[in-house]
C-alpha cells in the first residue's frame, strides 16, 4: 500500500469523525430544551403553589372576625378546652397535636404529630365546603397559618373541639367533641373517666371505622396504647406515628 492510497482514508476519517461530533451536538440541543422546559415547569408550579397557599392565608384573614366571635361564644357556653379539665386536655393534646401550643399552624418534627396539626384539622373544616386531599393541603396549611395569626390558640381548639366528626352515636353521626360526650355517655368531658375520655380521643382518627358505642377490640386497642403513651411508658416511633405502634404491648413487655 502507497502513501497516496492511505491519505485518502485519513481524510475520509476526518469528515467521518466531524460528523460525528456535529450529529452528537444536535443530540444536545433537544436535551437542553427539555431540561429548561422542566424547570420552568416546577418553578410555575412551585409559583402556583405559594400563590394557592397565600390564598388560604388572606382567606383566614378575612374569616378571622366572625371565627373569633364563634369561637368566643362557644369557650362563653363552656365548649372550649378548658372545659375539658387539665388532664383530659393534656391527653387530647398528647395524641392529636403535641406541640400545639408552640406551632404557628404547621408541625413538621414533632414524634407522634403527622401531617395534619390541630389547626390544619380545623382548618380542613372551617376553609373548604368539601376537603379534597393532594392539592388541597396547600391552601389548608395556608389557611392554618393565617388562623394562627389571628385566633388565640384557645380559640382554635374550641372550633377544632366543635367541628370534630365522631362517628356514630345512638342517633346518628355526630359531630363535636362535647356533644358526643353527651351522646355516648350522658356526661360533659370532664366527667368522664380516663378510660371513656380516651376512647373519645381514640375515635379521632378513624371515625368511620371505630365504633364507640360497642365493645370494639381495635378501639381497645388503640386506647391501651393511648393510655401507655401518657403514663410514659412509651414513645411514638417518628414524626409520622400516628397509629402509635410505638406503644404497641409487646408479648415480651
Amino acid at each position: 500500500m502507497t502513501l497516496e492510497t492511505i491519505a485518502p482514508l485519513g481524510n475520509n476519517a476526518t469528515i467521518i469523525m466531524n460528523a460525528s461530533a456535529h450529529t452528537s451536538r444536535l443530540g444536545k440541543r433537544p436535551m437542553r430544551r427539555i431540561f429548561k422546559l422542566a424547570g420552568l415547569l416546577v418553578g410555575l408550579l412551585v409559583v402556583a403553589a405559594i400563590a394557592y397557599g397565600g390564598k388560604g392565608y388572606w382567606d383566614a384573614l378575612s374569616d378571622a372576625p366572625q371565627l373569633r366571635q364563634r369561637a368566643d361564644d362557644l369557650i362563653a357556653q363552656g365548649l372550649g378546652g378548658d372545659s375539658l379539665g387539665a388532664d383530659h386536655l393534656a391527653m387530647l393534646l398528647t395524641v392529636e397535636d403535641p406541640n400545639f401550643v408552640d406551632h404557628a399552624g404547621v408541625d413538621f418534627s414533632t414524634p407522634g404529630a403527622g401531617a395534619t396539626t390541630i389547626t390544619q384539622s380545623a382548618s380542613k373544616r372551617l376553609a373548604f365546603e368539601k376537603f379534597q386531599p393532594g392539592v388541597g393541603k396547600i391552601r389548608q396549611t395556608g389557611y392554618a397559618m393565617g388562623l394562627e395569626s389571628r385566633l388565640s390558640k384557645d380559640q382554635i381548639l374550641a372550633l377544632w373541639l366543635d367541628t370534630l366528626e365522631m362517628g356514630e352515636g345512638p342517633e346518628g353521626w355526630v359531630t363535636g367533641f362535647h356533644k358526643a360526650s353527651s351522646a355516648i355517655y350522658g356526661r360533659p368531658p370532664a366527667e368522664l373517666s380516663s378510660t371513656e375520655f380516651a376512647r373519645l380521643v381514640a375515635v379521632l382518627i378513624s371515625p368511620a371505622s371505630f365504633k364507640l358505642r360497642d365493645n370494639d377490640p381495635a378501639l381497645n386497642e388503640r386506647v391501651r396504647r393511648i393510655e401507655r403513651l401518657v403514663a410514659g411508658a412509651c414513645v411514638p416511633e417518628g414524626h409520622s406515628d400516628v397509629w402509635l405502634e410505638g406503644c404497641r404491648q409487646h408479648s415480651n413487655s
